[in-house]
C-alpha cells in the first residue's frame, strides 16, 4: 500500500510527514519526508490545551471545550498541508493527532484514558483520502498502556541488524525499544527528553530549543538538583510504563532549576535525559550490542556526549543504520497505517503490557 504517516509529538514543535510503501510486515520503499513548523500560536494554544486538559478531562468538559475544538481544526488544517506539500498519491493515510492527555491505568481494573486531538474526517476531505486513526485506545480499554507504538515499526526496520539492540527516540519524552536476539520486545517511555530542556531554554533565554546545545555544553550540572529529580518513582518503576508530558512537571518545579543559571539549568536538564535513559538498562535482559538514536535529541550534542558518558554499548545516530530520523517516526504511521488496514496487531505484552497481541486504530473513509 502507499501510505501517508504523519505525526506531531510531545515537542510540540510542528508535523512530520513522510511517504512509506508497505503491506505493514515489509517497506518496499521510503519515499520523501518534510516537516512543517507549527505557527508561534499554534504552539502557545496547544501548550495552553495540555496545562488545562487533567482539569477539563476531570471535569467532564474536554470534548466540548471551545479550546480544543479550535486547537484540533487548525492542527488538523497543519497536517492537511503537510499532506499537500508532500505531493504523493497514497491509498491510507496514518494519523496520529496531538497527544493532550496521556493517563493509561496503573492498576488493574483501574480504566484508563489517552486522548489525541484531530479532525480525521476534515482530513480525509481536504486529501481526498482514507484516514486511519485513533491507534491507542483500544489497547488503554484493555488495560494497556497505549504507548510506545513504534517498536514493531523498529522491529521491521532492524531484521538484519545485530542484536541485542536498542533504539532511542528522543522528543519531547523519551522511549526506547529493545530488541532482543530472538526478536523479543520491550518498550516503554524512559523519561523526559527535549521538553523540559526546551521548556527551560524558552522560559530562561526566550528561544525554542538549545540549538545544537552550545548553553548546555557550556554549562556545569548540579548533582544536588540532578539527584532529586532522579529520585522520581516513575524512574525506578518497572515497565510496562508510559508518560504524559507533564508527569514530571511537579518534579522539575521543586528540584531547585530556578536556583540555576541558564548554563547550569541547560546543563543539568541535558544530563537528566540521559540519566533516564541509562536508568531504563536495569530493564533489558540482556545489555544491548549498540543503541541508535532517532529523534530531535539527537542533534543535540550535549545529550549524546551524556548518553555515551552513562551508557555502556556504542551511541549513533540511527543514520549509521541508513534510517532517517527526522523522519521515522512519521514512517512508522506509515506502516501502521497498513498494519490496521490488514487487521495485523500494533501492541504487545512487552510494549504496552496489552494481554495479548492486539490490533488497534479506526479508518475514517473519504467523506461523501
Amino acid at each position: 500500500m502507499r501510505t501517508i504517516g504523519l505525526m506531531s509529538g510531545t515537542s510540540l514543535d510542528g508535523v512530520d510527514a513522510a511517504y512509506v510503501e508497505t503491506d505493514g510486515e515489509r517497506i518496499g520503499r521510503f519515499g520523501p519526508s518534510l516537516t512543517l513548523s507549527y505557527s508561534p500560536e499554534l504552539r502557545r494554544d496547544l501548550r495552553a490545551l495540555l496545562d488545562a486538559a487533567p482539569a477539563l478531562h476531570a471535569e467532564g468538559r474536554l470534548a466540548d471545550d471551545p479550546r480544543m475544538l479550535d486547537c484540533a481544526r487548525r492542527l488538523t488544517e497543519r497536517h492537511a498541508e503537510a499532506v499537500e506539500a508532500l505531493g504523493m498519491p497514497a491509498d491510507l493515510i496514518g494519523f496520529h493527532g496531538q497527544t493532550i492527555l496521556h493517563r493509561p491505568s496503573t492498576r488493574p481494573r483501574e480504566e484508563g484514558h489517552t486522548w489525541q486531538i484531530g479532525e480525521p474526517a476534515l482530513l480525509a476531505r481536504r486529501c481526498g483520502t482514507e484516514v486511519v486513526h485513533d491507534f491507542r485506545s483500544a489497547d488503554v480499554a484493555a488495560g494497556g498502556q497505549g504507548a510506545p507504538l513504534v517498536p514493531v515499526f523498529h522491529q521491521v526496520l532492524a531484521e538484519s541488524l545485530p542484536k541485542p539492540l536498542a533504539i532511542l527516540n528522543l522528543g519531547g519524552v523519551g522511549n526506547v525499544t529493545w530488541i532482543g536476539r530472538d526478536g523479543g520486545l520491550i518498550a516503554f517511555d524512559t523519561g523526559p527528553a527535549n521538553g523540559p530542556l526546551d521548556d527551560w531554554v524558552r522560559r530562561t533565554l526566550g528561544q525554542d530549543c538549545d540549538r545544537d546545545g552550545r548553553l548546555a555544553l557550556s554549562g556545569r550540572q548540579d548533582e544536588t538538583v540532578l539527584g532529586r529529580l532522579m529520585a522520581h518513582p516513575y524512574l525506578a518503576a518497572s515497565p510496562p510504563k508510559s508518560l504524559d508530558r507533564l508527569d514530571f512537571d511537579l518534579a522539575l518545579r521543586t528540584a531547585g532549576t530556578g536556583s540555576l543559571s541558564p548554563a547550569d539549568g541547560a546543563a543539568t536538564l541535558a544530563a537528566f535525559c540521559a540519566a533516564c535513559v541509562a536508568a531504563a538498562t536495569r530493564h533489558f535482559p540482556d545489555p544491548p550490542l549498540q543503541w541508535l538514536v532517532a529523534g530531535g535529541g539527537r542533534r543535540n550534542p550535549a545529550v549524546i556526549k551524556a548518553l555515551a558518558e552513562r551508557l555502556e554499548a556504542p551511541v549513533h545516530p540511527v543514520e549509521v543504520a541508513g534510517w532517517d530520523g527526522d523522519a521515522l517516526e512519521a514512517q512508522a504511521f506509515g506502516v501502521l497505517a497498513a498494519r490496521v488496514a490488514r487487521g495485523l496487531s500494533l501492541t504487545f505484552p512487552g510494549t504496552t503490557g496489552a494481554p495479548h497481541p492486539m490490533t488497534g486504530g479506526r479508518r475514517m473513509p473519504v467523506p461523501a
